[in-house]
């Protein structure tokens, strides 16, 4: 321990040295990028590709858990396995999303940069603090606004029409995140766009509030509880998959998409409580039972 403790400053300093080395590379390829390809193509087929790239990159630990029995103890519902037949069905509908729906939404991208002005040149691009935070007020814009808009897809007046798609998996898995109706995709989707509207000041904010909301998204939907090595839970507040689990497997309940204090607000998480409660019961008088 007093070797660990010795060299932490060291070891410390030794990374700190790598991040102007990572800075400067960044650096070349965004050039190197802006230098070579239109504005168009950047927004347009990059947006395409960074979407495609990180939600399977964000789905792929989740999918290699089922293959891993050690992991097993960290799945939420331990009873129900993922099939090859449900995800081959989710990945159909998620291709139709991604391709007939969403697709033609990035096309908008150079269009929405060009009318406000958006810059996507290096010498524009806010430093990384600022650019947290502007995803940090995407997220919050976006949970208030799917808190809402999803406890109103619940309405059994329309739930059966649209919100009835996503809940055919009771059981989630990382690509159910955005396995939906066309019009929920349509419906809650458009609060990604909202911070965008509000907060954007170069072209990096898209592909940085992007990339951080489909992790979030697929953790959620991902099936397995894992706090240690899940970044997310650093965040006050972070739902994470135990939270939204639970929203698949009793249906009502748990709304938010990102953090918990609208349904703290509001009460709609009162089963959840009283769910986590009876597990840390039951865990308790197993371990006596042990004893």
């Amino acid at each position: 321990m007093e070797n660990i403790t010795t060299n932490t400053p060291q070891i410390a300093a030794q990374l700190f040295e790598y991040v102007p080395e990572v800075r400067n590379h960044f650096k070349d390829a965004w050039i190197h990028m802006t230098d070579n390809y239109t504005k168009f193509q950047i927004a347009t087929w990059g947006s395409i590709l960074v979407h495609e790239f990180v939600y399977f990159a964000a789905c792929l630990p989740a999918f290699l858990f089922q293959f891993l029995p050690f992991m097993h103890r960290y799945k939420l519902q331990k009873d129900k396995a993922e099939t090859a037949d449900k995800q081959w069905k989710c990945f159909r509908l998620l291709m139709f999303n991604h391709f007939i729906i969403q697709a033609p939404l990035i096309f908008g991208t150079y269009t929405f940069t060009e009318m406000f002005g958006i810059p996507y040149d290096y010498d524009h691009m806010p430093p990384w603090w600022d650019l947290c935070l502007r995803v940090f007020g995407c997220a919050v814009i976006e949970d208030a606004w799917h808190y809402f808009l999803h406890f109103a897809l619940h309405d059994r007046r329309v739930y059966k029409h649209i919100h009835k798609v996503h809940h055919h998996f009771q059981t989630p898995f990382g690509m159910t995140a955005e396995y939906a109706h066309p019009l929920e995709t349509l419906i809650l989707g458009a609060g990604f766009f909202i911070g965008i509207m509000m907060f954007c000041n170069h072209f990096i904010l898209l592909w940085a509030w992007v990339t951080v909301r489909l992790f979030e998204t697929i953790d959620v939907h991902s099936g397995y509880y894992v706090p240690w090595l899940n970044m997310f839970h650093l965040i006050p507040f972070y739902a994470g998959a135990e939270f939204h689990d639970f929203h698949h497997y009793n249906f009502v309940g748990n709304y938010a998409s990102t953090f918990t204090w609208w349904d703290k607000i509001f009460g709609t998480d009162h089963q959840y409580k009283e769910f986590r409660a009876k597990q840390i019961l039951q865990k308790a008088e197993e371990e006596k039972k042990q004893k």
